[in-house]
Formats: C-alpha cells, structure tokens, sequence
C-alpha cells in the first residue's frame, strides 16, 4: 500500500493558479504510476491527469488540456499538478492516486491507493 498526502489547495478567483502536491510513502516511488482525479459536489469523481513512472507519458480529460500539467519529481517522492487559468467549473475536491503498475489506465477502477483530498475551489 502507498500512503498519500495531498496540499495545494484553496480558493481562488477564475484565471488564477494553484499548485498541488502529493507526496508518497511506502513504496518505491519510481515504480508508481500516478494519477489525480476530482470530485465535484453532487458528482462522480473523475479522471484528471495521469503520468507514467518514467514521467515520459502524460495524459489530461479534455477539459484541462493546455492548462493543467501533471509533473513528478521521484527525488522528492512528489507528484504535482499546476492548474493555469482555473475556471469555476474546476471547482472540487481534488485527489492524488497511485499503483504500481507500467499501464496508464485513466480509470479509477485502475488505482488501489488514494489521498484524502484536498479542496479546490474557484470563484467567477
């Protein structure tokens, strides 16, 4: 099992930035594949962005194409996700996945350990 722990979060106004972090524990970090998902109020929680081990492989939803970038540092054990002119429909509870695993499967069906979560919230 890999323990995370997400920070980053906050309130901010449309267009603004933000900075997550997810800093892991209990495995070879380097081995982790590595995912963030949200959850909005009254809705599923969905994929967001994924990064393979290497860091060579990157994919985004849609909807944060050009403006979110996923990043991992496995120095530091630390995976972040910038978030570039953040709009209100961003708002949500925002959640660092991993598995050890060489597949990137967007899906949450594919990621056995999860963080608590961290609130982003981004008024218009």
């Amino acid at each position: 099992q890999v323990q995370l722990v997400e920070s980053g979060g906050g309130s901010v106004q449309s267009g603004s930035s933000l900075r997550l972090s997810c800093a892991a524990s209990g495995r070879a970090f380097n081995s982790l594949t590595m995912a963030w998902f949200r959850q909005a109020p009254g809705k599923e929680r969905e994929f967001v962005a994924i990064i393979g081990w290497s860091a060579g492989v990157t994919y985004y939803q849609d909807s944060v194409k050009g403006r979110f970038t996923i990043t991992r540092d496995n120095a530091k054990n630390t995976v972040y996700l910038q978030m570039d002119s953040l709009k209100p429909e961003d708002t949500a509870v925002y959640y660092c996945a991993a598995e050890q695993t060489l597949a990137i499967r967007p899906s949450r069906e594919a990621f056995g350990s999860w963080g608590q979560g961290t609130q982003v919230t981004v008024s218009s």
